[in-house]
């Protein structure tokens, strides 16, 4: 039987710099030329809020809030490694970060994802978010989705 683990953390979790690093590989093909673009707004040293989920010991999926304003988290760093995919990990990542963002006070999470990314605009979709106008450094940005959920 598989064993699941979900764990509150920050961003010094060597876990959580490997999901990323494997999150950067697949978003640099994504991306192509609009990857440095979105690399300046995906640092980790200002994350306090990680959350990374493991299967039988192995890291298979993380995600991140960090303060967007008094009242908002921003959904950040959201991945699961593919063979882990379709298994409902993502979900339960995404649910975890909307419960720590509520236990801190705020009231609304936002996200911003790409276009192309179309299983992660499902997901979002499905566990609630709607798609609202961009947002700070997205507006004008073409191939940017911006959503949001009242938590």
């Amino acid at each position: 039987m598989t064993k699941r683990q979900i764990i509150r953390t920050d961003s010094d979790n060597i876990d959580f710099h490997s999901l990323v690093s494997l999150l950067d590989q697949g978003l640099r093909i994504t991306d192509g030329e609009d990857f440095s673009f979105f690399t300046q707004f995906n640092k980790l040293d200002a994350i306090k809020n990680v959350v990374v989920i493991y299967e039988d010991e192995i890291p298979v999926g993380c995600g991140a809030i960090k303060k967007y304003d008094e009242t908002t988290a921003e959904v950040k760093r959201m991945f699961v490694k593919e063979d882990y995919r379709g298994k409902g990990i993502a979900k339960e990542v995404l649910s975890e970060l909307e419960r720590w963002a509520k236990e801190l006070g705020y009231s609304d999470c936002i996200l911003e994802t790409g276009n192309m990314l179309t299983n992660a605009i499902k997901l979002y979709q499905s566990s609630g978010y709607e798609r609202i106008p961009n947002y700070g450094q997205y507006i004008g940005v073409a191939v940017s989705v911006c959503m949001k959920k009242k938590i």
